[in-house]
């Protein structure tokens, strides 16, 4: 995709190439009226000729002032890739977003992306129980209003909380299975091995801790959304009663209708 020093740089040099096409044409056709007109006189056609002629080179006029003005400008610095490229992924998602099923392809295909980065580490079963939680919360958090409405913001919080914990103890596990040449370190130092473990050990009882945390809290949305189709069952039993006695009445009805007239001579 053509980045704004791109696009700059194309449109100057399509003014530059319609400035001179006209400028040729325009000469051109002013030679052709200057020989035809004196040789003939000025006739219809001569006349043809001449406004041709004022048209090319009034064109080709106005395409060079508008190419020195656009020269003028000046031109966009380029693109940085990474930049281009989170662009051009932002426009792919949005518009891959706006067809139905689109938006639960790209959700599965970062999921599927998740899974394999933390693929072989200690944090991946949090992860994964993490994942399942906000799967099942996310279909329930519609039906969570009234008194259970703040419920859903503390759990978007600590869902928020949660991921970042789960990339920060995955980049310390990554931190010391790539670089073995860690000192072991016996004074609790943070770059040395023991240092690293300590806090890798913290992270993870932390990320179990929130995790379980956020599973009872999903467990209670799913209770009250639950309990509160329960209560609005109990609403709707006289309406369904009050249905049940009309479908026994339009029978009746048309039982009685049938029978007069099976009887009717």
């Amino acid at each position: 995709m053509a980045d704004q020093r791109t696009k700059h740089l194309r449109r100057l040099r399509r003014l530059l190439g319609s400035a001179r096409r006209w400028s040729v044409v325009g000469g051109g056709l002013a030679g052709a009226s200057a020989i035809l007109v004196p040789y003939e006189g000025l006739g219809l056609g001569d006349a043809g000729w001449a406004a041709a002629a004022g048209a090319s080179v009034a064109l080709a006029v106005w395409r060079w002032r508008d190419y020195r003005e656009m020269k003028a400008l000046p031109v966009p610095e380029p693109t940085d890739p990474a930049t281009a490229a989170a662009e051009l992924r932002r426009k792919m998602v949005s518009a891959v977003s706006s067809v139905p099923a689109g938006q639960t392809a790209i959700t599965e295909i970062r999921r599927h992306r998740a899974r394999i980065k933390y693929r072989g580490l200690a944090v991946a079963p949090l992860w994964m129980r993490l994942d399942r939680a906000s799967m099942t919360f996310a279909g329930i958090a519609p039906r969570l209003h009234g008194i259970a409405a703040d419920a859903v913001l503390e759990a978007a919080t600590a869902e928020r909380t949660l991921y970042d914990l789960v990339e920060r103890a995955a980049h310390v596990e990554r931190t010391m299975k790539t670089i073995p040449g860690l000192p072991a370190g016996t004074d609790g130092a943070l770059d040395s091995r023991d240092g690293l473990a300590a806090a890798h050990r913290d992270l993870m009882g932390q990320i179990t801790e929130g995790v379980t945390a956020y599973e009872r809290l999903v467990a209670a949305g799913a209770s009250f959304m639950a309990e509160d189709g329960r209560m609005g069952a109990k609403f709707t039993d006289p309406a369904a009663a009050r249905l049940t006695e009309a479908a026994d009445l339009l029978r009746g009805v048309s039982a009685g209708l049938a029978d007069l007239r099976t009887n009717m001579p």
